[in-house]
């Protein structure tokens, strides 16, 4: 019973903070990293019973999460830098920045 409340909590904590990225890929790896770094070592040690177990489990999940976080980032909008105006008075965009 007590390690089934505590994965729960775990899993439960690891969803709720999973919101509280930015839109920076840096910055997305390094909350990836430590939400799955910290819901795979409670796994690890919950599945083995071990502090090894808790170890590997924090490890494997720090990497995936730290990959999947920064691979998951949206790409940069797209802003106009600079308008010219046609000769029905519409304006366009000729320069763009990031």
């Amino acid at each position: 019973m007590k390690k089934t409340i505590l994965l729960t909590t775990a899993l439960a904590s690891a969803l709720a903070l999973s919101g509280c990225n930015s839109y920076n890929p840096q910055d997305r790896a390094v909350g990836g990293a430590l939400i799955g770094g910290a819901t795979g070592a409670a796994i690890g040690g919950l599945a083995s019973g071990r502090a090894g177990g808790a170890l590997a489990g924090g490890l494997i999940g720090a990497a995936a999460g730290g990959i999947i976080g920064a691979n998951t980032a949206p790409p940069p909008r797209r802003r106009c830098a600079e308008f010219v105006v046609d000769d029905w008075g519409r304006r366009h965009c000729v320069s763009w920045y990031y």
